[in-house]
């Protein structure tokens, strides 16, 4: 069931006057009209991930993910124990979100495939029909509404079978991702023309491998995340070679892979520490794919091997790719996949316990006081910070075409979510600049996230959604919020713009 709230009594004051007086509190004007128009040919979608929304955790032969197994674990550190068993339920109403797409009018959705639906074993020799069947009806009906499907081959969802092996740690992990790759390839991809094959590899590895936050809760620093990290960038360009040499031709689809990329200043303007903290994040899975030199960063292999010998390691704990290895990652990708969210102010010092994964940069993290929060601790609202990732990444691995896979805003849920409009007004505003003023190629921006899900350890406690979903109904009811109306518009006449009808 989609239900429309009825928005004619949020009155032209709610959506002007709120953002004008945002806008004299930040002391920014407002705003040439040209730099408002978004470029011709440019992409706006919006995006989920499976485990986040689909549910139907157990149906058909769907095997146990690590997600499934992370939160079915009594001491699970999810908020108020919640699971995604049954979350948004798109595995049933994936029709009812296909409509909300098409209505709103959005180009594109982002979504991502679940690799235990897929293969519930974890590996190739065992291929469910009935997964298919639900990608392809999937597909077909976004193709009927004329809505692109950006692909996802893996949003942290790995089979349990293949953790209780190793998961990212274990090397084989390679070459088992590119044996689903090539099943999702084989059987959908001439259905799909931009795939993405991992999804924020420094989120996973760090808060997953390096911590015990995220599924699978390895909780190894300074050593797992950075094998992990080593594995999945293997992974990548294992997966990227094997799509141009076995379906582009026919395909003549794009593949990728969606790095995080918050911005960092620097409480010392002289520090080099913001730059730092660029490679130690964003910069380890882009440098070696997207900078000439291949590669880690030089300052990552620096700092880790100075501390792995400073406490007695042979060897840095960061591993050590071959010449080989180097060159056959270097330029796999076919566009930058940009997720963007908060920026930090960085300084020297220990963050938190010793071993953090911050601990080999020696670096504290804090939010500028003066930023808008969102209801995530972690989600402040910085505008300036996506104007000056894009500048990075040109500056860094030169004029690539940058994709934003995910920006958004969290709440309470709440229907008339002017917070919300607001955060994607004035980060769209920035990114305008970046392409009308600093000639950065952006082709295309995803708004995080199309429905209300189940956000990781938060649970249902924190809401990204332009479409309310009620978790305390069965039905799973769909409500539009503000957002999704104030979207609708910004569709319609592609421009930013302070007045919406």
């Amino acid at each position: 069931m989609i239900v429309y709230w009825d928005l004619k009594y949020i009155k032209y004051y709610t959506s002007v006057h709120v953002i004008t007086t945002f806008l004299l509190i930040l002391g920014t004007r407002c705003c040439d009209e040209e730099d408002l128009k978004f470029p011709e040919g440019f992409l706006i979608g919006a995006g989920s991930s499976a485990y986040q929304i689909e549910g139907a955790w157990n149906i058909s032969d769907k095997a146990e993910s690590i997600w499934d197994h992370f939160t079915h674990d009594p001491a699970s550190g999810v908020y108020n124990k919640s699971t995604g068993d049954v979350a948004s339920n798109s595995y049933y109403l994936y029709k009812e979100d296909i409509k909300l797409l098409s209505q709103i009018g959005f180009d594109f959705y982002r979504f991502s495939i679940s690799w235990s639906r897929i293969l519930p074993n974890g590996f190739a020799n065992n291929i469910s029909q009935d997964g298919l069947k639900y990608y392809h009806n999937l597909l077909d009906e976004l193709n009927s509404k004329d809505v692109k499907p950006f692909v996802t081959l893996y949003h942290w969802d790995h089979p349990q079978v293949l953790e209780k092996l190793g998961g990212w740690t274990n090397e084989l992990m390679v070459q088992w991702f590119t044996d689903y790759a090539k099943v999702v390839f084989r059987e959908l991809g001439p259905k799909v023309k931009v795939f993405i094959t991992i999804n924020e590899p420094y989120s996973l590895c760090s808060s997953g491998y390096g911590d015990s936050y995220f599924a699978p809760g390895m909780n190894l620093p300074g050593v797992a995340n950075y094998i992990c990290g080593h594995n999945m960038l293997k992974a990548h360009a294992n997966v990227y070679h094997m799509y141009h040499e076995e379906f582009k031709e026919d395909q003549r689809g794009l593949i990728g892979i969606a790095n995080e990329c918050n911005s960092f200043f620097a409480k010392n303007q002289t520090d080099t520490l913001q730059d730092e903290a660029f490679q130690f994040t964003c910069g380890w899975f882009s440098h070696p794919i997207f900078s000439k030199q291949g590669d880690y960063p030089a300052v990552m292999k620096a700092l880790i091997n100075h501390n792995s010998i400073r406490e007695g390691w042979q060897n840095s704990r960061l591993p050590i790719f071959s010449k080989k290895w180097i060159n056959y990652i270097k330029g796999t990708a076919d566009f930058y996949a940009l997720n963007h969210y908060t920026s930090r102010i960085v300084e020297r010092g220990n963050n938190g316990r010793v071993e953090n994964k911050w601990y080999d940069l020696k670096a504290t993290f804090t939010l500028d006081p003066k930023w808008p929060k969102g209801k995530s601790s972690w989600l402040a609202v910085a505008p300036e910070g996506l104007r000056y990732i894009l500048k990075k990444l040109k500056s860094e691995y030169g004029n690539t075409s940058i994709y934003i896979i995910e920006n958004g805003f969290s709440d309470e849920g709440q229907l008339e979510d002017t917070k919300r409009v607001e955060y994607y007004f004035f980060y769209l505003r920035e990114m305008l600049k970046a392409i009308h003023q600093d000639g950065c190629n952006v082709k295309a921006y995803t708004a995080w996230s199309l429905l209300d899900n189940f956000e990781w350890t938060s649970g249902y406690s924190e809401r990204f959604g332009i479409i309310h979903v009620d978790f305390n109904d069965s039905t799973r009811k769909r409500t539009a919020k503000y957002s999704a109306n104030w979207f609708k518009d910004l569709l319609k006449f592609r421009q930013l713009s302070l007045k919406y009808t």
